[in-house]
């Protein structure tokens, strides 16, 4: 069974809703076990038990909050050692424009400075609405594309998760798109 771990800071709470719509996508997948648990509640043990992680931060002065990158660094003697884990990042930010995107990025360095393998996500979750470098919002997820944006992003996660430590190559993107086994 995979594990995936849902890993956010919120301050006035619009990330947090985005944790659980992550969580409700990757439950669409099935087989596995998912956490979702604050930078404040979320232990090192949590870093090691999942197979994949989804991270989210609110977007305060153009960049990662410091409580989530305070965690990170708390993580620190443990480079190396959570290595080849599975990550995507999401962000909210106070307006459009805000900075989501750019925290995103950085929450996907921080990621692959301790070896987890990213990504973004491909498709459209509404007009114009994309979750390339993450799923990204400006103040709180109420549009069925902001939420479904979320959904998406954990429903990927749960895919790559299910495709590389469960063997599940059926779920593969693009499966999908081509109707072809890409490893064929």
């Amino acid at each position: 069974m995979g594990k995936i771990l849902v890993l956010y800071y919120s301050k006035g709470g619009n990330t947090r809703k985005m944790a659980n719509y992550i969580a409700e996508g990757a439950k669409e997948i099935q087989d596995i076990e998912i956490r979702v648990k604050s930078v404040m509640e979320a232990t090192r043990e949590d870093v090691y038990w999942c197979d994949g992680m989804a991270v989210g931060s609110p977007t305060q002065l153009g960049t990662v909050a410091a409580d989530m990158k305070k965690f990170w660094e708390d993580l620190l003697p443990d480079w190396q050692k959570i290595d080849g884990k599975i990550g995507c990042a999401f962000s909210s930010q106070g307006g459009w424009g805000g900075g989501a995107e750019l925290t995103c990025q950085a929450l996907l360095t921080i990621l692959m400075n301790f070896g987890f393998l990213v990504f973004g996500v491909t498709d459209y979750s509404g007009h114009q609405f994309t979750s390339h470098y993450g799923a990204t919002q400006a103040g709180e997820p109420r549009l069925e594309k902001e939420i479904e944006s979320c959904r998406r992003l954990g429903k990927r996660l749960a895919e790559w998760v299910a495709i590389y430590f469960n063997g599940r190559k059926e779920l593969h993107p693009l499966n999908k798109l081509y109707k072809r086994n890409p490893w064929d």
